[in-house]
């Protein structure tokens, strides 16, 4: 006679994540969102200070072409603007100061939106 004796285990196959698991997912879920984050914000401060400088740029080249046709330096960012020598500097996320010096030398400054050399 032949007799078969079926065991059971309390070993089942689970089919699930335990939760400490799960915890330690969400963990390296939040470090690597932190780390993107910060990353993101390092790239978006160095594209302004170079649209920044780059506009500053810009207002050097038009004085310098208003001091060549005009004999001085402008007044200020509206008269290059009235002449043509520069488009409207308003339309910008920064705020530029001109201020015109003896007749061999200005100042441009840019203000609002983080520092500008």
């Amino acid at each position: 006679m032949e007799q078969h004796i079926d065991i059971e285990t309390d070993q089942q196959q689970d089919k699930g994540f335990t939760l400490v698991e799960l915890l330690i997912v969400i963990v390296i879920l939040g470090i690597l969102a932190t780390v993107t984050v910060f990353a993101v914000r390092g790239i978006t401060n160095q594209g302004q200070d170079s649209a920044c400088e780059a506009d500053l740029k810009t207002i050097q080249v038009a004085a310098e072409a208003y001091m060549a046709q005009e004999g001085t330096y402008p007044a200020s960012l509206a008269a290059m603007e009235s002449e043509g020598f520069l488009r409207d500097a308003s339309s910008t996320n920064w705020t530029y100061a001109f201020v015109a010096g003896p007749p061999v030398d200005f100042t441009v400054t840019a203000t609002a939106g983080g520092p500008c050399v």
